[in-house]
């Protein structure tokens, strides 16, 4: 058993935590001359810049906001999918939705990013050529901030929604059938047995997915963020999040020191989130916590 999980332990070790010697790279002010522990040490003045410029704090607030959203109303719409799709009629039908339905999860954001744009964009976009049409005011989005808070939370619930709907769909499909009988026998309707059979063993399904999201709260899906918005200025005040701004320190900017910062509080910040929240389900219903 021990030989069965040291390739595991092995890739963790190497790709895991060997790499979190970079660490270092956060108290330093980075030079290439210098390399990892040639730079000269700054201590926390990375930090110190982080919060006394304001930006962490809009970059946690934004990270955190979106993330909230995500899956908040990511797993409610997938568990409300996975209830109907289980309640439908017909074999064939039901797995050719499930099948559609799942088809966003592999489109790439690049992709995603092609579909905003021209949904979005001032010339000759779709929403602004049906508003010519109409004769009302062409709206230039990319100059607006207010309109991308929903956009971003639509297309990341959008492509994830099949996926979480099929893990719901499993978890509804192992539930016994003899539940479902004793309950037709006393006479629960539809609606009754969704509230009191399905849903409440959906439960430890649904707060693990919680658990396991939160541990990604401030990751905050680059790629989503960098493809629809890229490196538009004027919008960065609503949907800046920590991790287009470490890239925008460490390849744009090129300060590695700030940007590790920003990713190390990202990390501990997660960790004692995930910590915190476990221990609150644990106090208040220990089998479904995570440990």
């Amino acid at each position: 058993m021990f030989l069965m999980i040291a390739p595991v332990l092995l890739f963790f070790i190497v790709f895991s935590y060997f790499p979190m010697v970079g660490v270092y790279y956060a108290f330093t002010r980075f030079s290439f001359d210098g390399g990892l522990f040639g730079s000269e040490f700054i201590g926390m003045k990375n930090f110190e810049f982080l919060f006394k410029s304001g930006a962490l704090w809009n970059l946690t607030k934004n990270t955190v906001l979106y993330n909230l959203a995500f899956i908040l109303i990511g797993n409610a719409l997938q568990l409300v999918c996975a209830i109907l799709l289980s309640e439908l009629p017909g074999k064939w039908f039901r797995k050719t939705t499930q099948s559609v339905m799942f088809l966003p999860f592999f489109v790439s954001f690049v992709l995603v990013g092609a579909f905003v744009f021209n949904l979005f964009n001032s010339n000759n976009g779709v929403v602004n050529t049906v508003l010519a049409q109409l004769g009302l005011p062409e709206y230039d989005f990319y100059l607006h901030t207010e309109p991308w808070k929903y956009i971003i939370t639509f297309f990341a619930v959008w492509k994830g929604l099949g996926y979480g709907t099929v893990i719901y769909l499993a978890a509804i499909m192992g539930i016994s059938d003899e539940y479902h009988e004793a309950a037709k026998i006393d006479g629960a309707n539809i609606f009754q047995r969704v509230r009191y059979i399905i849903v409440p063993m959906l439960v430890p399904t649904f707060i693990l997915l919680i658990l396991l999201s939160l541990g990604g709260i401030l990751k905050g899906q680059f790629d989503l963020f960098y493809q629809i918005v890229g490196n538009n200025g004027m919008l960065f005040e609503a949907t800046d999040i920590i991790d287009t701004y470490v890239y925008r320190s460490l390849a744009v900017n090129f300060d590695i020191g700030m940007g590790t910062a920003a990713g190390l509080y990202q990390s501990l910040f997660g960790f004692v989130l995930v910590l915190t929240v476990n221990y609150i389900i644990k106090k208040v219903r220990e089998d479904y916590a995570l440990f």
